[in-house]
């Protein structure tokens, strides 16, 4: 039998291959493949099977989308220590193609428009009960934001058709030139790759979001942007996207997690991660300050969470941001707020003083991204250091 297996071993071709196993096997000619196969000994059909699925997958793993929507396994816990793997449905890459990939949960993100920037590298900075921020280099995703690209939409009807299409083509043209985003959802349902997934892409500017152990600043390296072309309307009863497109965005979200171990509370909407340094306001930008439809792309609700930017750097929720997002945006900065006044309390500190604190911790950590040397290596402490301090 090993003799079999090493001969078989040595055969290129896989129907060969299985034919000179079932030849020593002594299947009578004529026999049916199925009656064929259970008179073959169990390990020359190990074997055949085996060498046949290696010779049919290989192009898959090794093609440049595998590649990047397969990080290796130490990459992926690098982001996102709090996620078990387990607790996310496996997606895997089925074929890929010019102009398309395929994946297993029936995603398919079309690349005719997909373009490349510099690999993505980011600094994530440790929360640490003293305040002091130990900042490291990143390579993987951490997270998701949600837009909408505010473009111009005409009716969403049959006698729209060319317009419709027309509009979408032009604004992927537009993103494209631009970088703007990974992905774009269009209002018929696909999902386009825009930049690829490694590099950066210029979706969210100035901008701070953070989970229960990594803060994030500038959020263009570190998350995804998925963008639905879509009009924000927070003061509409009707979501701004049809079921199509929360259909796409629900098997996109659904991969993109899986591949890269993206926990839930890193999927956020562009109005709670978007800042303004030079008032200190949070929600410059207020696209999905309300009606995210969270619950629908497989995720909890995030709104309600303490705005990461007023809690922990300072910053005042801007009106509008207010008045586009209603109850649940205002439960997280008053959530946010309250924080603040006890941690000022704590700190013997009057609040306008402990806030300016925060807030100037916040500029100084700008500055030293801006001063810190990027590493040969993806990831390592930030300017050979292992604590940044402020």
């Amino acid at each position: 039998m090993r003799l079999v297996e090493w001969r078989a071993g040595r055969l290129r071709d896989p129907v060969a291959r299985l034919q000179f196993l079932q030849g020593r096997a002594g299947t009578p000619a004529g026999t049916k493949p199925k009656a064929a196969f259970r008179h073959l000994p169990a390990p020359a059909i190990t074997l055949g099977l085996a060498l046949v699925g290696a010779v049919m997958l290989r192009p898959w793993a090794t093609s440049p989308a595998a590649r990047a929507t397969n990080p290796p396994r130490s990459s992926r816990h690098e982001t996102s220590p709090n996620v078990s793997a387990t607790s996310l449905p496996p997606v895997w890459l089925v074929e890929t193609a010019r102009q398309s990939d395929l994946y297993s949960n029936g995603l398919r993100v079309e690349n005719q428009f997909a373009v490349a920037t510099a690999p993505r590298n980011y600094v994530a900075y440790a929360r640490t009960r003293s305040g002091a921020l130990a900042g490291q280099w990143r390579s993987q995703p951490a997270g998701i934001v949600f837009h909408t690209t505010e473009s111009h939409l005409a009716p969403f009807e049959e006698q729209q058709n060319s317009e419709l299409r027309r509009e979408g083509e032009g604004l992927l043209e537009y993103v494209s030139r631009q970088r703007s985003y990974h992905f774009v959802i269009d209002r018929f349902g696909r999902v386009f790759r825009i930049v690829e997934e490694a590099g950066y892409a210029n979706h969210a500017g100035n901008s701070i979001w953070a989970d229960d152990d990594w803060i994030y600043l500038n959020l263009n390296q570190s998350f995804f942007g998925v963008a639905f072309e879509a009009q924000s309307n927070p003061d509409g009863r009707e979501l701004p996207v049809n079921a199509a497109q929360i259909h796409a965005g629900r098997i996109l979200v659904e991969m993109l997690r899986a591949r890269y171990a993206i926990p839930a509370a890193n999927c956020v909407a562009h109005a709670q991660v978007s800042v303004n340094p030079g008032n200190g306001r949070a929600g410059y930008h207020t696209d999905w300050a309300a009606h995210l439809p969270f619950s629908d792309l497989g995720l909890s609700d995030n709104y309600r969470l303490p705005l990461p930017s007023l809690a922990l750097f300072g910053f005042e929720a801007d009106a509008a941001l207010i008045q586009a997002g209603g109850a649940p945006l205002q439960e997280a900065v008053d959530a946010a707020h309250d924080g603040v006044r006890r941690e000022a309390a704590a700190h013997n500190l009057p609040l306008d003083k402990y806030r300016r604190t925060l807030f100037e911790r916040y500029r100084q950590a700008i500055a030293s991204l801006s001063r810190a040397p990027r590493p040969q290596t993806p990831s390592g402490p930030v300017g050979g250091t292992n604590n940044l301090r402020f």
